[in-house]
């Protein structure tokens, strides 16, 4: 009695791509989406806005710069901070 395979190839690869796909979608894409929201807040960052940094660093936007920007902490207190370490924007100020 000659035996035969039975099952194709790709059959045992199913389970494999389900993974990737539910991965995909729970891990990679949001964390791609969040980059993007992320970029976009970076991006917009202006003059006199109140930013938060990953530090824990509370300040005022003095003046931005390609990478950098510099924060005013407190009177006569200014530090440049990388603009990737800004987590968040507390408050927009008008000019």
């Amino acid at each position: 009695m000659p035996t035969s395979q039975g099952a194709n190839p790709l059959v045992n690869l199913l389970p494999l791509i389900l993974i990737f796909v539910i991965f995909y979608f729970l891990l990679i894409r949001p964390q791609k989406q969040r980059e993007k929201e992320h970029q976009k807040m970076l991006n917009s960052v202006a003059k006199n806005d109140d930013v938060i940094t990953s530090g824990g660093i509370h300040g005022t936007v003095v003046n931005v710069k390609d990478k950098t920007v510099i924060i005013r902490v407190d009177e006569n207190v200014r530090l440049e901070v990388e603009k990737a370490y800004i987590i968040q924007i507390v408050k927009k100020q008008e000019a």
